[in-house]
């Protein structure tokens, strides 16, 4: 049979550091995909600095052909009402990013969408 000590033990506790939730955090967008940013835990220290939602954004960039398929979109906007976006990812893409600028609006089927969660074709509209 084992024997308690009678000493009192002592309990170190770590001291209350202040936690960044979730909901405090504002939304961000990625520079390269213009999805949303979910806030990580891991990124914590360093969320102003995050600028890529995936490594795969951060490899991949935003190249000079994603700065002129933007230009496009906007220069057909100002002849048109909207602008249709199929299935290509490249242009999904620049949609988005343009979206994220507060230059352009989606819209399915006559309502405005989440860029970041949006299936199918869709249509890009001026504000």
């Amino acid at each position: 049979m084992r024997r308690r000590s009678t000493t009192p033990t002592t309990v170190t506790r770590r001291p209350h550091t202040e936690t960044t939730r979730a909901a405090d955090i504002s939304d961000k967008t990625c520079a390269s995909c213009g999805r949303r940013i979910e806030w990580r835990r891991k990124w914590a220290a360093n969320w102003d600095d995050v600028r890529y939602c995936s490594d795969a954004c951060r490899r991949r960039g935003v190249t000079a052909a994603d700065g002129q398929l933007e230009a496009d979109i906007l220069a057909r906007l100002a002849t048109t009402r909207s602008v249709t976006v199929d299935e290509t990812e490249d242009a999904r893409r620049a949609a988005r990013r343009l979206v994220a600028k507060g230059d352009v609006e989606l819209v399915q089927s006559g309502r405005v969408v989440d860029p970041s969660t949006a299936k199918g074709p869709f249509q890009i509209r001026r504000i």
